[in-house]
């Protein structure tokens, strides 16, 4: 059987001098996926650099990122034309923080910075919908967040499959072709901790803090990593 083939496209860097211990974002999601399945081919793209020739890819993951989806940036806009072929190429999309915010704000819908701030830390999110693409009979899934910004209106013809009290819209899909959720299940504990120390000032003790405790709690990367490759590879 032919390797899945899923196109990385990397809207960010991680801090240089958190990568020698945690590696980049492309790493991390091969990282996360390899707990699901080994015989994935991935390629992985730049997009700030220049972005896929052709849409030969299965399915393409954008990560997250530093920026705002409002941004006025160029490569940003060039990013959503790319996706806009895949669209149409009948190809599939996993949006992850950023990714999940780009694929709501260009296609119909709406971000905004939140209100309340910063959300970090182990953050439980509860399934409003069961899908066929979900294999098992979970009720909620807990994933690290790390964002201030957030999805606050839907495109038409998406639809919510999970929600938290601090982020109402935390994961939809566009018919068959898109998945997002606004955690991120390629985050690990200790670079979830690293990233919040680093931001401690920015973030304000008590998130901080808050922050910090709910690491204690378990996660559920690999059964939303499942969610995913079930979704696009149907």
């Amino acid at each position: 059987m032919q390797n899945f083939h899923l196109g990385i496209l990397q809207t960010d860097s991680v801090m240089t001098h958190f990568q020698s211990e945690f590696g980049d974002y492309p790493e991390m999601f091969r990282t996360l996926f390899d707990t699901v399945d080994v015989n994935i081919q991935y390629s992985s793209f730049d997009v700030q650099q220049g972005l896929p020739a052709q849409v030969n890819c299965d399915a393409y993951l954008i990560t997250g990122s530093r920026h705002s989806v409002y941004d006025n940036l160029a490569w940003i806009q060039s990013l959503v034309a790319f996706l806009e072929q895949v669209l149409r190429a009948k190809k599939k999309i996993i949006g992850v923080c950023f990714g999940h915010q780009l694929m709501a704000h260009f296609f119909g819908g709406r971000v905004e910075a939140n209100a309340s701030g910063w959300a970090v830390g182990i953050h439980e999110s509860t399934l409003v919908r069961k899908a066929h693409w979900m294999h098992n009979n979970a009720r909620s899934f807990q994933l690290i967040s790390s964002h201030q910004d957030q999805v606050c209106q839907l495109p038409s013809d998406a639809e919510v499959f999970a929600t938290n009290q601090f982020c109402p819209i935390a994961g939809f899909t566009m018919g068959n072709q898109v998945i997002t959720v606004q955690g991120h299940p390629e985050f690990e504990k200790s670079y979830a901790q690293s990233l919040m120390n680093y931001r401690r000032e920015l973030l304000g003790e008590v998130v901080y803090q808050n922050g910090v405790a709910s690491l204690e709690n378990s996660m559920d990367p690999s059964l939303v990593a499942q969610w995913m490759l079930n979704f696009v590879r149907r």
